[in-house]
């Protein structure tokens, strides 16, 4: 595996913040105003900067970096066992025809995959 084990445990702290931001509007709330109002808090903080640092971190990997990432997210959705590793990384190889980060940012739970798919290759995140 060519992407080190710490880049992909700080994108994945950085992705689940990303996710828990997305879902702060997805808990049920009352009729009560205070509630409804609290529904949306993270949701309403001005541009946190969490997004671009993300983006920073995956398009500043190489392609080989790029490549694993995907790879360890295909391995931790099912898509690949571990023992097809090098199908998967050749196969993300083969479709990086757009950015990466985007690509990844837009699958539900990615962090968990990510984990997921670490474990799944035998390595213990922090």
């Amino acid at each position: 595996m060519e992407i080190a084990p710490a880049k992909v445990q700080e994108l994945i702290e950085y992705l689940r913040m990303m996710d828990g931001k997305e879902e702060a509007g997805g808990f049920g709330g009352g009729i009560d105003g205070y509630e409804d109002g609290a529904l949306h808090v993270l949701e309403t903080i001005a541009d946190d900067g969490t997004d671009e640092q993300i983006r920073g971190v995956i398009e500043g990997l190489n392609v080989d970096e790029k490549a694993d990432l995907v790879a360890l997210v295909w391995i931790g959705r099912g898509d690949f066992e571990p023992q097809e590793w090098p199908v998967a990384v050749r196969r993300a190889a083969e479709r990086a025809t757009r950015s990466t980060a985007r690509y990844l940012m837009g699958i539900p739970n990615v962090g968990d995959l990510l984990e997921e798919g670490m474990a799944a290759m035998g390595y213990e995140l922090e």
